[in-house]
């Protein structure tokens, strides 16, 4: 059983920033992917960021430039740093991990909420 804690949710201003983090635990022979994703009450989710087992990252184009993805493999910890924030990007944060050999794992979602 592989388990995700996010970390980092909160509250902003319109151009600030914030740093999520995301940290898997339980029977981990290896991450394949871990990603982000948002959701907005309504909407559905929606990839914003993943990384894959080699550091590919891949980003939606809405964040691109202002968002960044990072891996600390030993620690099976993911990073998100959001920058230059703005008010469409409030939203519930989760962190997404494929473990090799076991289903898309998913943690409880964090809270971000940009004001203007």
């Amino acid at each position: 059983q592989v388990r995700l804690a996010e970390f980092g949710g909160g509250d902003a201003q319109a151009g600030g920033s914030l740093r999520l983090s995301c940290v898997a635990s339980g029977n981990i022979f290896r991450i394949d992917d871990m990603t982000w994703y948002r959701q907005i009450p309504g909407n559905e989710r929606e990839l914003v960021a993943s990384i894959t087992n080699d550091g590919t990252t891949s980003y939606h184009d809405s964040v691109k430039g202002r968002f960044t993805i990072s891996r600390d493999k030993p620690k099976n910890t993911a990073y998100l740093q959001m920058n230059s924030l703005k008010p469409e990007d409030t939203a519930v944060y989760y962190c997404s991990a494929k473990v090799w050999g076991a289903a898309r794992n998913w943690g409880q979602g964090t809270q971000v909420t940009v004001s203007s």
